[in-house]
């Protein structure tokens, strides 16, 4: 045990070090992650470590599925729900069953359950991946919105059709009417558990007194118990979990009142989904000697022909579908129509955005080992190294080409914005006009505080800031020079800043408390300003 902890330590460590330089290089960390994976899997006499597959299962998914319905924009869903809808169940059901059909006549022995059951395992793109190549580039916020949303529900139809597929390996037997009206009622009272329990949690989080440490606790186990609720009650934790992280995220501003909660949570939650990417990958990097070994009859370069082959035809799938959704409906609606196109470059980038990652990875490590009645699982190396290369092949390749797609399209904003560093003065004029306001209808009787009039002359102070630079965006011609040359004068300030806490450190008058304190203020205003220009 003790050398096996050291081992992923070890793994770890040397991840996070390409992780940094993925950084450096400005490549999505997600590609240098499937690298390591595949690279671990060489490593001469590298020990093969064995877990069980519902634990893998239970131990990565609920959580990961809980923080991509955290970040989720509720009021951008909804927007574009017809469009995520589409992606996220139309097109995980027929990238499933076109998979099904060709697994069967391009694998032999290969059948229509198994192909369902790898159908389900490669259909759901990564938002991880598909955010993490898109940072930093000119991407319409529609384009964003509708990958980020269609990873959130694609991930849960795609489990449901996992373990419906499952199912019917393990039984065989399987009647389409019957999974049909299993489906629904198996998602359906899903989603209620999960609201029930996610109600359950709001109110310790409201009404019982808690902490900065307690709340961000309780958020790491509220996946796992909405997942094991509705799973005790044999319906979908994979929906329980999506539907009461939506609720949560929904009711975050009453719960978590207090600016150290949230910045705590955030960074928990940060931590620990990169812990879990980076996790996810060495294990398949561990297992990989044993997956290749296990592939029996099936050469290793027919492995990968079948994987290529299984990956060229969900990469096709996914462009004619989501090209095929954004115009064909035009023809028959008339509403439709008197809106503006999309034209071919946003649907271009959303077809080739449709990156595998962590989740399908962790799905195929989750197939039993066995049988019911014990005989091994049919097929289970081959799907696991499919899946590998497929993930390999979209997140490689189709990572490092999107950009180059994105600044070959030109692309520009499709729905009219705001910049964003406008929005952020906007937000705080209206946020210190609310306060001012409140101020001077409830507590004017206070006037005579000290305190309140330093407060009272800071909000009209930077009232009068933002109003200005309000004014200057307005009249400036070359706002994203501007822009970029602010930022990099506000980072070198606050780095002085620091420097100079660092100072005060060697000084009797300041405690190391009131200093991390400052220093923390430098923090959020430098994330202020790095968010406010990105």
């Amino acid at each position: 045990m003790h050398e096996e902890l050291f081992l992923i330590l070890g793994l770890l460590f040397i991840v996070m070090l390409l992780v940094m330089l993925a950084q450096k290089l400005r490549i999505a960390y997600p590609i240098f992650l499937v690298l390591a994976g595949l690279g671990i899997g060489f490593i001469p006499g590298i020990p093969v470590l064995k877990l069980d597959p519902e634990v893998i299962f239970l131990l990565f998914l609920p959580p990961l599925l809980y923080e991509a319905a955290w970040y989720t924009s509720w009021k951008d869903f909804k927007r574009w729900k017809g469009t995520i809808a589409l992606l996220a169940f139309g097109l995980v059901f027929f990238t499933s069953l076109v998979v099904a059909y060709a697994a069967t006549s391009i694998i032999p022995g290969f059948t229509l359950a198994l192909g369902f059951l790898l159908g389900g395992i490669i259909s759901p793109p990564d938002a991880v991946a598909a955010t993490t190549v898109l940072k930093g580039l000119k991407v319409p916020n529609r384009t964003i919105t509708i990958l980020e949303g269609e990873s959130l529900v694609n991930d849960a139809s795609s489990l449901i059709v996992f373990r419906f597929a499952l199912a019917a390996i393990l039984t065989g037997a399987f009647s389409m009417q019957v999974a049909v009206g299993q489906f629904f009622m198996v998602a359906g009272m899903g989603v209620v558990v999960g609201l029930a329990v996610a109600h359950v949690m709001y109110a310790i989080h409201r009404f019982l007194p808690t902490s900065a440490a307690i709340d961000a606790t309780l958020t790491v186990m509220t996946p796992y118990i909405l997942f094991l609720a509705a799973e005790h009650f044999h319906y979908s934790g994979v929906m329980a979990v999506v539907s009461g992280g939506l609720f949560m995220s929904f009711r975050a501003h009453e719960i978590f009142k207090t600016g150290s909660t949230r910045v705590n949570m955030v960074s928990v939650w940060h931590t620990l989904i990169f812990v879990m990417n980076t996790l996810v990958f060495i294990l398949i990097g561990l297992d990989l000697p044993e997956i290749v070994h296990g592939l029996g009859s099936v050469s290793m370069l027919q492995a990968i022909e079948y994987g290529v082959l299984i990956s060229v035809i969900a990469i096709i799938i996914r462009l004619l579908w989501v090209y095929a959704t954004a115009h064909v409906p035009r023809w028959f609606s008339k509403k439709l129509r008197s809106e503006q196109s999309v034209g071919w470059k946003n649907p271009l980038i959303i077809g080739w955005a449709g990156m595998r990652g962590v989740v399908s990875l962790a799905t195929a490590l989750s197939i039993p080992l066995y049988m019911n009645d014990g005989s091994a699982f049919p097929h289970r190396d081959l799907i696991i190294f499919i899946t590998f290369v497929v993930i390999f092949i979209t997140l490689v390749f189709q990572g490092l080409t999107l950009p180059f797609v994105i600044k070959l399209t030109r692309i520009q904003e499709i729905d009219p914005i705001l910049p964003p560093h406008e929005q952020q003065s906007l937000i705080r004029l209206r946020l210190d006009t609310v306060a001012l306001e409140h101020l001077n209808t409830h507590y004017a009787s206070a006037s005579g505080n000290s305190l309140l009039r330093a407060y009272i002359e800071k909000l009209k102070h930077d009232m009068e800031g933002h109003q200005q630079f309000l004014s200057s965006s307005e009249a400036c011609t070359n706002r994203a020079s501007e822009t970029a040359e602010f930022q990099q004068i506000m980072s070198d300030i606050h780095d002085h800043q620091r420097k100079e806490l660092f100072n005060m450190r060697k000084e009797k008058t300041f405690t190391d408390e009131a200093i991390r304190k400052a220093e923390h203020l430098i923090d959020l205003n430098d994330l202020r300003i790095s968010d406010s220009v990105a």
